[in-house]
């Protein structure tokens, strides 16, 4: 990926340019340059009402709670025995609190306890001895020389907050600030790497690169400064270019919506600070790609909340709305989203501070839409497919994906797919479980969520997909009309299986009042199997439908799926499974699966997924 703004401004001119930016100051926040007006907007207007209420409520509830304690029994329960849970919930919290009182200190200056508690928290996380997280410090460096995503995050977060504060943060303060993040980021960033993520073609290239370069955009604006200023941005506009090379051209987000909303997220707020720095001389959001980027996020959402999650990803999302509204501002291809779609400010148990300020910031970027409009897309790079169709039967959707078992954030799931209706899925990805030492490990396909035995993907006498980037799906058909979208994907090199030849999957997504789906399996091998099966993976406990014994039923209620199959071929196996997710909690799920009674080395399956009403 080619970076635009040394292609126009060719790489020896970067210093000519540092040399004509404009310092950061408030103007870059607030569009008339008042503070003050803008905080009493937010507090009057009902647009706000809600994000302000949930701030307040958070403040009310921490208010007067000690600072927890980041103790280094907490710290080392990672190398003990993986688990990275009980550390970060308290690190969070620390920074939810600081988040929270920045925030409350903005919007109610006239709050001396809410001024306490802000001073508080800025020196907790000052003394921390480190702003990593367990996982992410090795043996490899020390760890004053490590930089994770979050010691990145922290340091743009303070930066942030030494301008918008201005004279409300001590002098003190503002000058430990700035020393910490000269020494903990910028000083390590240009003296102690290359570290891995600098040429990541995923979300650590941008949030860490992005959020040191958007530190040093707001701190550095000296004239002693600007080589040092020079020499950060020349690395951080590598590391975005390399970001970029992780999408194709169809902008599709191969570790999905959430990972899109954070790695894409920090590339935007670095973006728009080096635009504002150098009043539009380096721009990122020129790129067509970007724009192709900044489009994904539409695409995604199958209904109600539910979006597409293939890989680590949640099944229901909420949009960051200020990042979302600030794409709509930017480019007329970008839909700004529905506000019902708005994330919760406690929503984010990361609790970050750039989009949760950007919420209310860039919240009037662009206008409200009641809702996503019907539309299909193929991603043609991704190797995606995905329909959102609107009847008077409701909001229904259906996606699924080739690609290959090499991606970021990497499941063994070429040839899934998922179908929602009203919001609620019938046949689900389980998409991201807990992260733990393990997860990211050699050991990383054995957790269910990962691996190919927790997708809706044949397992051919008796093989699952294997990992690797030639363990690859390939397009043979696509086709979409106004009445249905088709799919055809060749799945035979997912597999080491020696006698597969070949294993077809057609999916054809019927776009009526209630939608079908038909699906069909080819095999080819060269010897008789043991085994075939065809698994599908489910959230709901199913049942036999009432009105045909060959018919099987996902009931949510109001609605339901209705799976039809031929028991004269296939022998069903119910089985309820448990597994860990995101949040560390067990959570049920069904593996259906369909045993092929009479394998041969030529079998063509077919299943019908019929959405009806109750």
């Amino acid at each position: 990926m080619d970076n635009p703004n040394v292609n126009r401004i060719g790489q020896r001119q970067l210093s000519d340019v540092v040399e004509r930016m404009v310092p950061p100051g408030l103007h870059f926040y607030y569009p008339d340059g008042d503070g003050p007006a803008f905080w009493q907007r937010v507090r009057e207007s009902k647009a706000y009402a809600t994000d302000v209420a949930e701030i307040k409520a958070e403040g009310e509830h921490l208010l007067g709670q000690a600072v927890p304690e980041l103790t280094y029994a907490l710290f080392s329960l990672f190398a003990k025995q993986g688990s990275r849970l009980e550390y970060e919930r308290v690190y969070f919290e620390r920074r939810r609190r600081l988040n929270t009182f920045a925030l409350l200190g903005l919007l109610e200056p006239e709050r001396e306890d809410y001024v306490e508690e802000l001073l508080n928290a800025v020196w907790a996380i000052c003394s921390e001895l480190t702003w990593c997280l367990p996982a992410h410090v090795g043996e490899r460096r020390p760890v004053a020389d490590t930089i994770d995503l979050f010691s990145a995050e922290t340091g743009f977060t303070l930066a942030e907050l030494t301008l918008l504060l201005g004279d409300r943060l001590p002098k003190m303060l503002k000058a430990h600030i700035l020393e910490l993040v000269h020494r903990r980021l910028l000083l390590p960033f240009l003296e102690k790497g290359p570290y891995e993520w600098e040429e990541a073609e995923h979300n650590w290239a941008a949030v860490c690169a992005g959020s040191i370069g958007a530190a040093s955009l707001l701190l550095l604006q000296e004239e002693r400064e600007q080589d040092l200023l020079i020499r950060i941005l020349e690395k951080t506009e590598r590391s975005m270019a390399c970001y970029l090379k992780g999408f194709g051209e169809d902008g599709g987000c191969l570790e999905g919506l959430g990972y899109w909303n954070y790695g894409f997220g920090y590339f935007v707020y670095y973006a728009d600070l080096l635009f504002k720095r150098t009043q539009g001389e380096l721009d990122w959001f020129s790129l067509e790609k970007v724009e192709a980027i900044a489009g994904f996020q539409q695409k995604c959402f199958l209904g109600g909340n539910a979006v597409v999650n293939f890989s680590d990803s949640f099944p229901h999302e909420q949009v960051q709305l200020g990042l979302s509204r600030y794409l709509a501002g930017r480019y007329d291809s970008v839909q700004s989203p529905p506000s019902a779609l708005r994330a919760d400010y406690r929503k984010d148990h990361c609790s970050r501070w750039a989009p949760a300020l950007r919420n209310l910031m860039w919240r009037e970027q662009a206008g409200d839409v009641p809702d996503w409009p019907p539309r299909d897309y193929m991603l043609e790079d991704a190797g995606w497919l995905i329909s959102r169709t609107v009847s008077s039967a409701g909001i229904f959707g259906f996606a699924a994906k080739g690609g290959h078992n090499d991606e970021p954030h990497n499941h063994l799931d070429l040839g899934q797919f998922m179908l929602a209706g009203d919001g609620e899925f019938y046949l689900s990805d389980l998409g991201c479980g807990e992260y733990t030492k393990g997860y990211f490990s050699a050991g990383r396909y054995v957790y269910d969520c990962n691996g190919a035995q927790g997708h809706s993907v044949p397992i051919v006498n008796g093989c699952l997909q294997a990992a690797g980037r030639q363990r690859k799906a390939s397009v043979v058909e696509q086709a979409i009309t106004g009445q249905e979208a088709r799919l055809t994907i060749e799945l035979a090199a997912a597999y080491e299986c020696p006698s597969l030849q070949s294993l077809r999957r057609t999916w054809r997504w019927h776009k009526h009042e209630l939608p079908c789906l038909e699906l069909k399996d080819v095999f080819v091998l060269t010897d008789r199997p043991d085994a075939l099966l065809e698994r599908f993976v489910t959230l709901i406990r199913p049942e036999q439908a009432e009105d045909d014994e060959g018919q099987l039923l996902l009931d949510r209620g109001t609605l339901a799926l209705k799976l039809a199959y031929d028991r004269e071929l296939l022998r069903l196996e119910v089985t309820e499974r448990i597994w860990r997710n995101h949040d560390g909690e067990d959570e049920v799920w069904y593996t259906l699966d369909f045993h092929v009674l009479r394998p041969e080395r030529h079998v063509e399956l077919d299943f019908i997924f019929q959405f009806v009403r109750r």
